[in-house]
């Protein structure tokens, strides 16, 4: 468990490293291989003050087991989202400025551009409005991406979550899903973007997940 711990502590890094997150803003978590636990960020550390002790051991609802500090108070949310989908073995949370805008205005981001369609497979999707605190969110986050293949999802006047195998693949689906939101915002600012066909995003999709890389 502590090294469980102290490598999620070092994976928050990556969100401010990425400028995803604003002052204590965001949070991972990973499921606890084995177990009905997850590891998760407590609530309201400062990224340069993040070690392992400020992870806290949370069962799959959201109450803190093991660890000094009170959870995230996303805690209930991720907790949901590992009930629900047990393939999910990580989870990101943040409020990046691009992609939250896009949350802001409650519109999916279109698949219009090859990198999507490798990453998200088709469009990065909308999530139902809920308060933080419980596990409302949560089931919004599962909901809608049961019904798509994107590892992201944009909680409406919210922010983004993200999911993965891992806590690192979560984190990579945040960065590129910033990424995207950027680009496709200023390719509108140009005019009318074109969603790619579904044939191509399928083709895309397999490539990249099947073939691209080392293996």
């Amino acid at each position: 468990m502590d090294e469980l711990r102290q490598a999620l502590a070092g994976l928050h890094l990556e969100l401010p490293r990425y400028g995803l997150v604003a002052w204590t803003s965001g949070n991972i978590s990973a499921r606890v291989p084995g177990e009905e636990l997850m590891a998760i960020k407590a609530s309201g550390v400062p990224y340069d003050e993040l070690s392992a002790d400020a992870i806290v051991v949370c069962d799959l609802h959201g109450h803190a087991v093991e660890g000094t500090l009170a959870p995230s108070s996303d805690a209930a949310t991720h907790g949901y989202v590992y009930r629900a989908m047990p393939e999910v073995g990580g989870v990101a949370h943040t409020h990046s400025p691009y992609a939250t805008a896009w949350a802001i205005h409650g519109e999916p981001i279109p698949c219009v551009m090859t990198a999507m369609a490798d990453e998200f497979g088709g469009e990065i999707p909308i999530g139902p409005f809920a308060l933080i605190g419980d596990e409302e969110i949560g089931r919004g986050i599962a909901e809608t991406l049961e019904q798509h293949r994107s590892p992201a999802v944009l909680m409406r006047a919210h922010g983004v979550f993200t999911i993965g195998a891992t806590a690192r693949d979560a984190i990579k689906a945040a960065v590129m899903c910033e990424d995207v939101a950027r680009t496709v915002h200023l390719a509108r600012a140009l005019g009318d973007v074109v969603p790619l066909d579904p044939e191509s995003i399928e083709a895309l999709h397999d490539r990249y997940q099947n073939v691209y890389g080392q293996r």
